[in-house]
């Protein structure tokens, strides 16, 4: 099997750069959905929670909730970087 072959799409470099963005954009937002959705587990939790014996499952819920926290935080890091690439490209559109 060899080098897969990458062939020019037609697109203008603009409309290439945009698309990239607009790329970064749909990911924030679903990562927003995602972090929605964490927020409304712990309030789940915390309503259903109303003796002592919960408080495992409350800090085992906190515990899933702190993972994808740190695992969202690390793609908004790779997000900011991708759109870093490109931020001189934007500026030498404008020029």
């Amino acid at each position: 099997m060899g080098m897969p072959e990458i062939k020019n799409s037609g697109i203008s470099r603009s409309q290439a750069i945009t698309d990239i963005i607009e790329s970064i954009a749909l990911e924030q937002t679903a990562l927003s959905h995602i972090l929605n959705a964490e927020g409304e587990k712990i309030q789940k939790v915390v309503a259903l929670s109303a003796v002592p014996n919960d408080v495992l499952y409350m800090l085992e819920t906190n515990k899933s909730v702190k993972h994808m926290v740190n695992s969202i935080t690390r793609l908004e890091v790779l997000l900011q970087t991708k759109l870093e690439l490109f931020s001189e490209c934007l500026c030498q559109e404008d020029a």
